[in-house]
C-alpha cells in the first residue's frame, strides 16, 4: 500500500510548484527581486552624506532595504496575489484536494523565504559593489542577522497569509494593503534615520514589526557605536525578539482561525 505524503511533504512539493508558478511570472520576478536594489541606486545616489562618524546613508539604508525586503516580499505579495487566486477559484480548487492547509501554507513559506535569500544576495552584491557597503565581520553579527531574516520571514508570511482575508476581492487587494507598507516604510526608518521622525511617528511605528526588523538590521550592519543614535541608547535585540515573535504568533493564530478559500 503506498504511503500517504505528510503534511509537511505536500508542503515542500507546493513550494516547489509555487516557486516554478512566480518564476514563469517574468515582470513579478524583476520587480520583486530587484525593487530593493533600484532604491538603493536611486537614494544611495542621491544621499552621500555621512549621518554618523563611519556610516553612510548608504550603509543605514542597505540595513532598512532588507527589513522592507521581508516585509514586501512576504506581507505585501501575499495579501496582494492570496485574494487573487481567492477571485479565480484557484484556492478553491484546492480546497477540494486531499492537501491540508497547512500545505499550502508551507509552500507560500517556501516561496517567500527563497525570494528574500536571492533578494537579500543582490542588495548586499550591489551594495558592496557600487556604494562601498562594509559587511559586518562578527560572527556574531552573522548569527543576529540568520535569526532576523528567519524570523522576520516567518513573521511577514503569516501575516500575509492572515491579512488576505481584508482585501473583498483580488483586483482591490492592492489599493489596500500597499498604502499600509508604504506608510509603515516611512514610519519605520527604512528612508530616513528613525530618531529624526516626529515622536508620535515613533511610537506609532514601535507597535509594529517593521520597525524592530530595521532596527535589527541596523545592529548588523552599523557599527556598535551607532546604538547610542537609536532612541533606547541601545540595539534592544531582545525586545525585538519578542516583537517578531508575538506577531508571528497573531499571524498564526488570524490564518489558522480565519483563513478563506472562497469569496464571500
Amino acid at each position: 500500500m503506498k504511503k500517504i505524503p505528510s503534511a509537511l511533504q505536500l508542503g515542500i512539493r507546493r513550494g516547489g510548484l509555487e516557486m516554478r508558478q512566480f518564476a514563469r511570472q517574468r515582470e513579478s520576478v524583476v520587480f520583486t527581486l530587484l525593487f530593493p536594489v533600484i532604491l538603493l541606486a536611486i537614494f544611495g545616489s542621491v544621499f552621500k552624506d555621512t549621518i554618523a562618524p563611519g556610516v553612510t546613508f548608504s550603509q543605514y539604508f542597505v540595513a532598512g532595504m532588507i527589513a522592507s525586503g521581508l516585509v514586501n516580499t512576504g506581507f505585501q505579495a501575499l495579501a496582494i496575489t492570496i485574494p487573487m487566486e481567492r477571485e479565480v477559484g484557484a484556492l478553491k480548487r484546492l480546497r477540494g484536494t486531499p492537501m491540508p492547509a497547512s500545505s499550502y501554507f508551507i509552500g507560500k513559506a517556501i516561496l517567500i523565504f527563497v525570494s528574500m535569500v536571492i533578494q537579500i544576495l543582490l542588495l548586499l552584491g550591489f551594495g558592496v559593489a557600487f556604494f562601498g557597503l562594509d559587511m559586518p565581520t562578527d560572527s556574531g553579527k552573522w548569527l543576529t542577522f540568520t535569526w532576523l531574516v528567519l524570523l522576520g520571514s516567518a513573521c511577514s508570511t503569516a501575516l500575509g497569509i492572515a491579512f488576505s482575508i481584508v482585501p473583498k476581492s483580488g483586483r482591490g487587494a492592492s489599493a489596500v494593503v500597499s498604502p499600509i507598507v508604504i506608510i509603515l516604510q516611512f514610519f519605520s526608518g527604512v528612508f530616513f534615520v528613525f530618531t529624526q521622525l516626529p515622536s508620535w511617528m515613533q511610537q506609532v511605528a514601535a507597535i509594529f514589526p517593521l520597525k524592530w526588523l530595521t532596527q535589527g538590521m541596523r545592529s548588523v550592519f552599523l557599527p556598535d557605536s551607532f546604538a547610542s543614535q537609536e532612541v533606547a541608547k541601545s540595539w534592544e535585540l531582545q525586545t525585538t525578539f519578542l516583537v517578531l515573535v508575538l506577531w508571528l504568533i497573531i499571524g498564526i493564530f488570524f490564518s489558522v482561525r480565519k483563513f478563506k478559500w472562497e469569496r464571500d
